[in-house]
């Protein structure tokens, strides 16, 4: 299909998961692509997957500098941007006792300063009418345990969605958001559990997906492609949530 032909589309930790299956996506549907990723190892590995069309940009999601040079980048090659998914991101799991300043800071400047100033940096480039997705999670709605300073971050950014949708749309930029709910990506294996932790906390949150089984990245990127094209031009600061069911519970 061609629901994204001629269309110029940044995608921030596009190097795995959801990240790397909305790549894959806008490619099949005609976008040209860049992606950002912090490891050199990984953003090349991914860029050899995804062909040598798609430009890759080293950049740490919590440095500001990195934004300005992402936005720079993009601005040189693609003179336009017709679609920015924001999905760089962490998550770290821990009751609020055992929470520090650092921690804090970190998860913050990944996940909300990082998106926010990238998206200030990108303002000149983006065309008219143009998209912006941001990757949320049900974990700012279910109020899960240990989950405190990640929902947080996540709550700020289906915040933006609101803001900025009553700022930008009279530019023609439109901005949504996803949320999953569990999604079978790397992301579970940065927590720092052991193997049998790990799969005690997956047994324990598939347990509570009515489905009965963990999302897969296409079950998300299918929704970005829609957020992304013409399709939804009628589609401003709505949040889709895509979890099998569990934030129904």
């Amino acid at each position: 299909m061609d629901r994204l032909k001629g269309k110029r589309a940044l995608i921030t930790g596009g190097t795995s998961g959801i990240g790397l299956e909305t790549a894959h996506q806008f490619l099949s549907e005609g976008a040209r692509v860049a992606i950002t990723g912090k490891n050199p190892t990984t953003l090349e590995k991914a860029q050899a997957d995804l062909g040598g069309g798609v430009l890759s940009i080293r950049s740490d999601a919590s440095n500001l500098a990195d934004q300005k040079h992402v936005a720079e980048t993009v601005r040189e090659a693609f003179g336009e941007l017709d679609i920015l998914f924001v999905n760089a991101g962490m998550v770290e799991l821990k009751p609020v006792e055992q929470v520090d300043e650092a921690a804090f800071d970190r998860n913050f400047a990944v996940n909300v300063k990082g998106p926010y100033f990238l998206i200030q940096a990108l303002l000149p480039t983006f065309a008219n009418p143009a998209s912006i997705v941001l990757n949320a999670s049900i974990n700012a709605h279910i109020g899960m345990p240990n989950s405190s300073i990640y929902a947080a971050t996540k709550a700020a950014l289906l915040s933006l969605v609101r803001t900025l949708s009553g700022e930008l749309i009279s530019r023609g930029i439109r901005v949504n958001a996803v949320s999953p709910g569990p999604i079978s990506t790397p992301l579970y294996s940065k927590l720092g559990l052991s193997e049998a932790d790990l799969k005690t906390v997956a047994a324990s949150i598939q347990s509570q997906v009515p489905v009965g089984h963990f999302g897969a990245p296409s079950d998300i990127a299918h929704a970005i492609v829609f957020l992304a094209s013409d399709e939804s031009a009628f589609t401003v600061g709505s949040e889709l949530v895509i979890d099998g069911g569990m934030s129904n519970l």
